[in-house]
């Protein structure tokens, strides 16, 4: 009975966050006004390295994606000069709750809920109303050589972001950081998480290209650029990445 109880209350709540949440996503992506996107630096790893890379961070660092989203909507006749306006919040002296590895549906709405309120805890800029969150966890890349899956909620327009810590990996950094943006407005990834290649025609950025490999441009949401039929490399930055038609459509962008 308890049990019961407990499962209509989650389910009641989460009913109403949705409402809540479609209503928000509806708004930001209607691209009549730009999307206040603010990054919050996260020691991820609680190393030195880390810590000092997030205390050290620019909004200069990232206004490479401002540009990238401004000719990309160009290119699909986006009449918004700006779509989005980046803001950089302090560094967050705390770490989100973890995914849940495998969960059911329900562990995973609740980890979702668990998430937004951390979110709102823990928020520590003071500007406007952001539309998208996106946490910045650093990494020391000697001790963390792999990172953990890094999530994009459409549902809470909230990102949690896993990055290297590191000058040299800034360009590449960008690239993660703009993937999971767009998956907070709707956007899907478009490469099998098997082998992680980019699917054809969706994770192409130019699937009509001739001869088919070596690519040019990653997709966005394709993440990397195909080389062969079986080896893919990761852009270095978003001025080797394009936003493909169904990507476009999904952030309502085009409507084809």
């Amino acid at each position: 009975m308890w049990k019961a109880l407990r499962i209509a209350v989650l389910l009641f709540v989460l009913a109403t966050v949705a409402q809540t949440t479609w209503m928000a996503r509806r708004d930001a992506t209607d691209w009549n006004n730009p999307l206040t996107v603010v990054l919050y630096p996260i020691n991820g790893d609680g190393s030195e390295v880390a810590g000092r890379h997030a205390a050290s961070l620019g909004l200069e660092r990232f206004q490479p994606m401002a540009s990238f989203m401004r000719e990309q909507a160009g290119a699909y006749g986006v009449a918004i000069a700006t779509p989005i306006e980046l803001r950089l919040a302090p560094r967050v002296d705390a770490l989100p709750p973890a995914a849940p590895r495998g969960g059911n549906v329900l562990e995973v709405m609740a980890w979702s809920l668990r998430l937004r309120f951390w979110a709102w805890q823990h928020d520590t800029y003071q500007g406007a109303r952001a539309n998208v969150r996106l946490f910045l966890l650093y990494h020391d890349d000697r001790t963390s050589p792999r990172l953990a899956h890094s999530t994009g909620l459409e549902k809470g327009l909230i990102g949690v972001v896993n990055l290297f810590a590191s000058e040299d990996m800034a360009r590449e950094n960008n690239v993660i950081v703009m993937h999971e943006l767009l998956h907070t407005l709707g956007a899907t990834d478009k490469y099998d998480p098997a082998s992680n290649q980019p699917r054809y025609p969706e994770g192409y950025a130019e699937p009509d290209l001739q001869p088919r490999w070596p690519q040019r441009y990653a997709e966005i949401m394709g993440g990397r650029i195909p080389m062969s039929a079986v080896r893919a490399e990761q852009a270095e930055g978003l001025e080797r990445v394009l936003i493909g038609p169904l990507t476009a459509r999904e952030i309502n962008w085009t409507s084809r």
